[in-house]
């Protein structure tokens, strides 16, 4: 392949644009594995970084999309060979070192894991980092205590990639999963999913007071700020809190009292994880925290549709996992 197209962000922290360029395999990053990219999904940090509207690129001109499913075409690790269906994210992709919006890619080893039998890579991106996020909450969230039996578990921010598949992750477990969104249209989808009640945001009162009524055994916050601030106030004794997101705000104002007084556990959950970790949450994403609703969660694209779809991502307007073609052709 002479030159490709690939979805450059390009700028300064001060101004950013991001627009389609042809690339050569010399511009690619160093890596030990080269993939040929079948699909990449749009996150909000996707969206964040395209528009300008986080400092999310650290450096510039960047190629585009932090997670990416497809095919090993070489590689000089051991762990992968040609052929290899194979699933990147995290760490710098697609932030300080080239991502998923293009043909093609050089990345580290550590960065790649092997797609579980019986996944395609279409499903393993829907998957992608958004679901890898949501299994790791799951699975620190248990081993903190969390159970089926024990009281409702929030999710908010429902109609979001990593909220959908946490809701679907749950309910598949025995969970009772009470989905909270501002998109009040979108119930039919959130019960779909396997949500037990659909809660609009705006129907629960703000938390005045340092505890409020114990509602929810546990929580996965993807919108931080005032709505994470509610959550430690009304969790139940021992409850967990696994927050993974700030679609809402960085900064939230609570208390010590949920924690001194209710043993209230706030987790955080980072994607940026060592190989060991990675395989063992994908190896679970292949089998017991497998999700059921894929296709119901993707929302297929072209690539050449990407600039479009950053804005409205941006403003919430698009619920599950925005999965965008590349090169569908890799096996």
């Amino acid at each position: 392949m002479s030159s490709f197209n690939a979805y450059l962000i390009s700028g300064n922290a001060a101004q950013v644009s991001a627009g389609f360029a042809a690339l050569t395999d010399a511009a690619l990053d160093p890596g030990e594995v080269l993939v040929r990219v079948a699909y990449a999904s749009v996150n909000f940090k996707d969206a964040l970084a395209a528009t300008g509207k986080g400092r999310i690129i650290k450096r510039f001109p960047c190629v585009g999309g932090i997670d990416a499913a497809g095919g090993v075409e070489s590689s000089s690790d051991p762990r992968f060979n040609a052929g290899d269906a194979v699933v990147v994210h995290s760490h710098g992709f697609g932030v300080s070192h080239h991502g998923g919006y293009a043909p093609r890619a050089r990345v580290p080893a550590d960065w790649v894991n092997k797609i579980p039998a019986g996944l395609s890579l279409l499903e393993a991106i829907t998957i992608g980092v958004a679901g890898y996020t949501a299994a790791l909450a799951i699975d620190l969230m248990e081993l903190n205590g969390l159970a089926p039996g024990k009281g409702p578990v929030m999710v908010n921010g429902a109609t979001g990639g990593v909220a959908s598949i946490s809701i679907d992750l749950l309910a598949q477990r025995g969970y009772h999963v009470v989905a909270m969104t501002s998109k009040k249209d979108q119930a039919d989808y959130l019960h779909l999913l396997g949500a037990a009640e659909v809660v609009a945001s705006d129907d629960l009162p703000p938390a005045t007071k340092p505890l409020e009524k114990a509602l929810w055994q546990g929580a996965v916050d993807s919108l931080g700020g005032e709505p994470l601030a509610v959550l430690t106030r009304t969790v139940q004794k021992d409850g967990i809190i696994a927050s993974i997101g700030n679609a809402v705000g960085i900064a939230f104002s609570t208390t010590v009292m949920p924690f001194i007084l209710r043993g209230v556990r706030l987790i955080g959950v980072n994607s940026d994880n060592e190989p060991e970790l990675r395989s063992r949450i994908w190896q679970r994403l292949g089998s017991d925290l497998r999700p059921r609703h894929l296709a119901s969660i993707a929302n297929l694209k072209k690539f050449g549709e990407l600039p479009s779809i950053m804005e409205a991502v941006t403003l919430g307007r698009i619920r599950g996992r925005t999965v965008i073609e590349i090169d569908p052709g890799v096996n």
